[in-house]
């Protein structure tokens, strides 16, 4: 209810204007004129950047003062239908039912494992006399058993915008629970076996064979694949060994590529690796130390199928190369970024066809994660999503941990500092590599993990996932960087010479929307700060990672893009109109008013 309340005013498919706020308090009041009614709002919070955040009851109250209590999001729905900017046809609106319908099934059976869950980590925490959570895992964990643990417990919010945001309706209960991160899953996923002149590839320059780097990656799984090869009476290297997630192939490869099996090209048996299922639940982290795995899942995840096109497949390793080299040039922008390369990715295709298409759910990226997790500096990686998760520990935000590290509660002071050194940790490398380079870092929920000290204080930025990145070619060639495009008909381009206003809305959403804004919302909240406080903060903040780079850029370009991050509204995509209108456009945005703007919350 929360989620849907949030988007309708945030997309405008609701009049803002139209709310009637109690002179007092949080109370307020929608009026239905075709009904001659009105929905009232018990505890409605105005939140900047037309943030409308509901906690309270919903009630509709019709003639004579009747009153209804709104207990389900789809009677929300059709209650407040009439009042909608746009029309949406009856399969668009029974569609976002059932797929809350399920969200909410699948979120309830994920808060009910949750439960035991956090009982078993209450009973670690307190036995070893840690501070919380993140405390207990930095003294008992391995960093990568850390991290990894707290990317699958940290999955259950999703994305602050998708009312959908648990959604699988492919998968019945079981599946759900069996595949699921959420449910801390561990999944076997099969090496099949490709052809290999049936395959195009990337690699990043130091992967020199991937035959030689799978064998040094995974050398116990190597054996295995190339004893069963051999078997067969084939050689290996005629062969690419292949992760395929088991669900996929059972429901979705055997049936959709039977020819390519039945024709030789691909052989399904093979030995499996145990993964666990990280918080997009296709990226697959090994149990034994090994890059992470991305993988198409056919499953339609929230808003639409996970395929991993070719698009992604070229881009992924093409730019982990670019930023790699620019992190040695600038010192890791001075040592406040570093990321999880995409060492190897490859896709099928066939070698007379020649066509890309049909390789996007048979298809594989290689996510390097050494760098992030063999550690000397102490440094734990937190997703972010984590963060807003509720710690078993206190029963509040993961983050409040951080915050509250030294013990007892924290000052108004205490907090506005600790979020002040949070958004410089991100602004700074997300502003300065946009602005000297034209990248732009996909730097939301899911893909950004922060680094911590043991003192809870956030140290450094650390970024994953940039098949889809988007960049500014002019830029980067004015530094002395290529980036080779990939170019496919129907395929929308993720490098950019005309115009940077693709890779800045790229950047706004994701980092300042998505991510900046939540933080800003949830320790707001949990702490009764001043109501614009926080983004004032972040508004100083950005200003000085603007300042940071000011002498390296043009003074035009600069003061123009400052323009966009300060005062002119944030650009982000409609997910509830576009599941209204069954993603018949996935183009589809709005625009928030600037939160950071001078007097413009």
């Amino acid at each position: 209810m929360r989620r849907v309340v949030r988007c309708l005013f945030a997309e405008k498919i609701l009049d803002k204007s139209l709310l009637v706020f109690a002179p007092q308090g949080h109370s307020a009041w929608f009026p239905l004129w075709d009904k001659h009614a009105l929905v009232f709002f018990e505890n409605l919070w105005a939140a900047p950047a037309d943030t409308f955040i509901n906690r309270g009851a919903i009630t509709l109250i019709g003639a004579g003062d009747a009153r209804t209590v709104v207990e389900t999001p789809d009677q929300l729905i059709s209650l407040l239908r009439s009042s909608f900017d746009f029309s949406p046809g009856d399969d668009g609106v029974e569609g976002l039912k059932a797929d809350m319908v399920n969200s909410i099934q699948n979120d309830a059976l994920a808060r009910v494992h949750r439960q035991g869950w956090n009982q078993r980590l209450k009973e670690l925490i307190d036995s070893t006399g840690a501070g919380g959570l993140v405390d207990y895992l930095h003294r008992q964990a391995s960093t990568r058993d850390a991290a990894g643990l707290l990317d699958q417990w940290g999955s259950l919010e999703g994305h602050p915008f998708y009312p959908t945001w648990k959604s699988k309706p492919d998968l019945t209960p079981e599946g759900v629970a069996l595949l699921s991160p959420e449910f801390n899953a561990r999944v076997g996923v099969r090496i099949a076996a490709l052809r290999k002149d049936m395959a195009y590839m990337e690699r990043m320059p130091h992967v020199h064979a991937y035959h030689d780097w799978f064998a040094s990656n995974f050398p116990a799984l190597w054996a295995s694949w190339k004893e069963q090869l051999n078997a067969r009476q084939l050689d290996e290297a005629d062969w690419l060994p292949l992760p395929i997630h088991p669900w996929h192939l059972e429901h979705y490869v055997k049936k959709e590529y039977a020819t390519e099996i039945a024709e030789g090209l691909l052989i399904t048996d093979g030995p499996d690796i145990e993964t666990l299922p990280t918080m997009s639940f296709r990226t697959m982290m090994p149990c034994l130390p090994a890059p992470l795995i991305k993988l198409p899942v056919a499953l339609w995840l929230t808003s639409e199928q996970r395929s991993l096109q070719a698009k992604s497949i070229h881009m992924g390793p093409r730019i982990s190369t670019v930023i790699q080299k620019i992190l040695a040039e600038e010192n890791g922008l001075d040592q406040t970024l570093s990321i999880f390369p995409e060492e190897v990715a490859f896709h099928y295709r066939h070698a007379a066809r020649q066509e890309d298409r049909p390789g996007r759910h048979l298809s594989v990226a290689f996510r390097a994660g050494k760098e992030a997790f063999e550690r000397s500096d102490g440094l734990l990686p937190i997703t972010v999503a984590a963060l807003f998760t509720t710690s078993p520990a206190n029963g509040k935000p993961l983050m409040t941990e951080l915050v509250e590290r030294d013990g007892g509660a924290a000052s108004t002071a205490a907090v506005e500092a600790y979020f002040r050194q949070y958004a410089r940790v991100v602004t700074r490398p997300v502003i300065g590599i946009y602005l000297l380079y034209g990248i732009g870092l996909e730097a939301h929920q899911q893909n950004t993990s922060v680094l911590f000290s043991a003192d809870g204080l956030p140290r450094k930025l650390l970024i994953r996932d940039f098949g889809d990145g988007r960049t500014y070619a002019p830029l980067l060639s004015g530094r002395g960087h290529e980036l080779k495009p990939y170019v496919h008909p129907g395929i929308l381009p993720t490098v950019f010479s005309d115009d940077i206003e693709p890779v800045r809305t790229f950047v706004l959403d994701a980092c300042f929307v998505c991510h900046l804004h939540e933080i800003a919302l949830m320790l707001t909240s949990e702490y009764g700060l001043a109501p614009s406080h926080l983004w004032e903060i972040l508004r100083e903040e950005t200003q000085g990672a603007f300042d940071a780079v000011a002498g390296r850029v043009s003074p035009e370009f600069w003061r123009a893009e400052l323009a966009e991050f300060l005062e002119r509204p944030w650009p982000t995509r409609s997910v509830l109109r576009m599941h209204l209108l069954r993603y018949s456009d996935y183009r589809l945005q709005h625009h928030l008013p600037n939160p950071l703007a001078n007097g413009g919350n």
